[in-house]
Formats: C-alpha cells, structure tokens, sequence
C-alpha cells in the first residue's frame, strides 16, 4: 500500500459501476475521492456518494476544474477516455500543474484486459516506437497471468440502458451538456434492434458465402471495419468515418493488386447499421469491375477470417494486434501503438498488396509482453467479475507514484 495519501478527482467513467468501486477501494487505503458529475448517468453510477455537479457551458470548465484542483489539492485525476471534449481540457492544465492522470480506456489485448496509461492512450499513448526498446526491456519483464471471466453483452448493455436513462434528466439539470458520441441514445438503440434483426435472417446466407469464398483457396486480404463514433476515427485518425477509408482501400485494391487476390471487408460487430455499407461496396465493385472480389459481410468470426488472410489493412484497430498475433501481414492507415518497424508494412497502401511484409514473430511477442506489463490491467468494465477483478488490479497502479510504463521508461 502507498504510504503517500493522495487526493484523487474522477471525471467520466464507462456505463458502469468500475469507477464507484475504484474509489471506494481508494478510500479504503486511506486517500481522498472527489467527483464531477456532467450527466445524469455520472450521477447515477456514483450515488450515494458525495459529488460535484458541472452544469456550465463547456468553455468554463478549464476555470472549474482548476478551482477544484485547488480547493481539494488534488494530486491524481481519473477518467476514462482522453479524447472526450470534458476530459480534453482537464488532461492538457493538469500537467501544468503537476497533477497526475490516470487514463482508463478499452483493453489493447481483449477480452480480459482494459488500459490504464499515464496522460494517454492510443496515439496519445507514451509507449515508444522504437523495435530495440522492446527487445531489450522485454528481457526483465515477468510474463503477465490472466484470470479468466465470461464476459457479458447483455450486461453491458443492461449498464447502458441505465446510464442513459438516467439522462433524461440531463435538460433539467444539465442543460447544457453534450455528449461525446454522435448519436443519441433512443436512435442508437432503435438501429441495435433493427440491424440484429436483420442478422439473424442473412446470417446463414452469409456464412454460406463465406464458406464459398474461402473454398476458392485465393489469397485475400482482410478490412476489419471500425465504429464510425469510435474516439480511434474521428480523433486518432485523418478520416471522417469508416466509408471514406473503404473508398480509400478498394480503390487501392483496384488499382495495384493482383489480379488473382480477393478482398473481404468485414463489419464491426457493434455497428449500428446506420451507415449503408452493403450499398457503398456494391457501387464501387460496380465503378472498378471488382465482380467476384470482393466479399462484404456482417456476421463472422474475425479470428477465424484472419488465419487464412495473407493480409489485413486497418486505421487503428486492436484488430491489428490479433492479425499480427496470427503472423499476417498489417498495414495502418493510421499510427495506432504497433505500427512499428518490424511489425506493421511501412510502406505506402498501394504497395502493401503486392510486397511481402509478414511480422517478425519474435518482435510481437516482445512487444504484446511488455505492453501487457506497462499498460493492461486483467479485468472488465461491464461484467461484475471483471469489474471486481479491474478494481483490484488498478488500486496498487493508481497509488504508484510511477506507472509500470513510467518505470521502464
């Protein structure tokens, strides 16, 4: 336990209740909790505990939160996403005044592990990108143990529905606050049910059709698609959205590579189906005669795509990770953490379809070792033995005065 007591401030966390359980953990070890609440949902998932409401336009929140900092001596804040347009600010003054944050976000290696970095993550992310460094530093570094748990849809989805509920009261008492995602909740939820509708009844079609366009034994490549309003596109990347980068690709894809090699671009598992991709794809098979090349899918086991796949493209996706874990080639369309020499195709798109890149297998191990040590945190959000099992893990981090990462940097 740290011998240091320290005055923690909690911004926004995930829909769920890993945050009130992280501080409740902290005030067990004798440091201090404060929480800013921006919505309904914040308030939801931290009552009974005492709070503070931010109910202002976003342009006073700097004024805020450094009012805050000062009042309660704040040493370390929390929050999960860097890239919210609450936490932007918060993370960029912090600094200056030497106030610690702490980053939870999405696991890099999943479904049992979450992130937990110093001043950010992904492309904000302090791990370095050099390949040396990792074949050095891995040397010292104990293999990471994973405890296992069943994570659960339904309870995420459970954690959802109440966090926004709880948003209903959002116009009474914080009016002015914007959510980060783009789409309201009773939308996002209307289009949940209808796309899971719709898979159900093209679900063996499509698997049928996939079964046919593995049995051609053609070399194909793989376009694992991200969620249009994930932080990793419209923050991380120079794209506007998903259907641009398809645009990108399968013009590519035309032009320079072979013949004889297919393309087999897959939806992601949560989209909305907001955006018609089916359509997209369809037209532009149509404009650059790609009949018979090109597979679009929304069902399927990705895991089971990428072990015949001679190569995947991506922006920034941890689907990265699991196409270098299976030794196929990856290009990025963006600099997601792993796109480093030795690893990812350094070269430009149009050249990626024709020239070998597979991943050196020694690197990657040595890279996903110590990124498991430096950043990961065996645990969940949404499920409550992964959220039991994040709260113990993150305590003994969040008390540190250096990160595993900052250690070894």
């Amino acid at each position: 336990m740290s011998t240091v007591k320290k005055s923690f401030l909690f911004l926004q966390g995930p829909c769920s209740p890993l945050f009130a359980g992280i501080a409740d953990y902290l005030k067990t070890q004798g440091h201090t909790v404060h929480k800013i609440n921006f919505n309904g949902g914040d308030v939801a998932y931290w009552s009974p505990r005492k709070s503070i409401h931010f109910r202002e336009k976003l342009s006073a929140l700097p004024v805020f939160l450094n009012s805050i900092w000062q009042q309660f001596q704040i040493t370390d804040q929390i929050l999960f996403g860097d890239c919210r347009p609450v936490h932007t600010a918060a993370i960029e003054n912090a600094k200056k005044l030497g106030i610690r944050t702490h980053v939870f976000e999405c696991g890099y290696f999943r479904p049992y592990w979450i992130t937990l970095e110093r001043d950010g993550v992904n492309s904000h992310s302090l791990l370095p990108k050099d390949p040396d460094w990792y074949r050095s530093i891995s040397r010292g570094i104990p293999a990471s143990s994973t405890d296992i748990f069943v994570p659960s849809f339904s309870s995420q989805a459970k954690y959802d529905v109440f966090y926004h509920l709880a948003g209903v009261f959002n116009p009474l008492f914080f009016r002015h606050y914007q959510t980060h995602v783009g789409i309201i909740a009773p939308v996002e939820y209307a289009a949940y049910i209808m796309r899971y509708a719709h898979i159900q009844i093209i679900k063996k079609q499509e698997a049928a059709l996939l079964n046919q366009f593995l049995a051609q034994q053609a070399p194909y490549f793989v376009l694992p698609l991200q969620l249009n309003t994930d932080s990793q596109i419209t923050q991380h990347s120079e794209f506007k959205d998903m259907g641009s980068v398809i645009e990108l690709v399968v013009h590519s894809f035309a032009k320079f590579a072979n013949s004889a090699s297919r393309l087999l671009i897959k939806n992601h598992p949560l989209d909305t189906g907001l955006y018609n991709y089916r359509k997209l794809i369809g037209r532009l098979i149509k404009k650059y005669d790609l009949h018979n090349r090109i597979l679009y899918i929304e069902t399927g086991n990705l895991s089971t795509i990428l072990d015949h796949s001679i190569g995947a493209i991506t922006v920034n996706s941890t689907s990265g990770c699991l196409a270098l874990e299976k030794n196929c080639s990856v290009i990025t369309l963006s600099d997601p953490i792993y796109n480093i020499r030795g690893l990812t195709f350094q070269g430009e798109l149009n050249d990626f379809w024709t020239m070998e890149s597979k991943p050196d297998k020694q690197l990657f191990q040595q890279f996903k070792k110590t990124v498991m040590y430096a950043t990961q945190i065996n645990g969940g959000l949404y499920c409550n033995n992964g959220i039991k099992l994040a709260i113990n893990n993150a305590g003994p981090v969040l008390e540190s005065k250096l990160s595993p990462l900052e250690k070894l940097l």
